[in-house]
């Protein structure tokens, strides 16, 4: 140590050297150093999938991919925040829903209107086939053949025509 001390005595070139080369190289370092957000950890990536960009994109809030979006940009920060902060994942989700509304969950909660969008798509389809169903057993039923109907044929009008068609038959 005493040899280097002597030599920056002797060249001050070095040391103004090595302080210039100093930030250069700490900036270096901490560009080639691998993230330490709470982004990367399995939490912040699973919290961020349970939620939705407030951009208008309708992606994940983990995979929005829109060049520059300042929503998502906000969004991760105050994940980070919070996660930092030590809350539970349940009071990290209710604190972004207060803020954001339920437009910013994936899922919707399946209690009161929402709990229909969950069993609409299930039950419409059965509904939609027992209708079609009926209307056919209806149009059947409707389609039974009744005789004519018409004003009563006296019997001496009847035999007339009989013996009237026998003598066409006989010529």
């Amino acid at each position: 140590m005493t040899s280097m001390t002597s030599e920056a005595r002797k060249n001050p070139a070095i040391v103004v050297g090595a302080l210039l080369a100093a930030p250069f190289l700490l900036f270096t370092l901490l560009a080639l150093a691998p993230p330490s957000h709470a982004q990367e950890t399995a939490r912040a990536k699973a919290l961020g999938a349970r939620m939705m960009c407030t951009c208008g994109c309708n992606q994940v809030l983990t995979a929005c991919n829109h060049v520059g979006c300042t929503s998502s940009a906000a969004m991760l920060k105050e994940l980070d925040q919070r996660i930092a902060g030590g809350g539970s994942d349940d009071l990290i989700l209710q604190s972004f829903i207060q803020e954001y509304g339920l437009t910013v969950l994936v899922d919707p909660p399946k209690r009161g209107f929402t709990a229909l969008v969950w069993i609409a798509p299930i039950v419409l389809p059965f509904f939609a086939l027992y209708l079609i169903w009926e209307l056919v057993r209806r149009w059947r039923h409707r389609a039974v053949l009744s005789p004519a109907g018409g004003p009563p044929i006296s019997p001496e009008l009847l035999h007339r025509a009989r013996s009237e068609s026998d003598k066409d038959l006989d010529e």
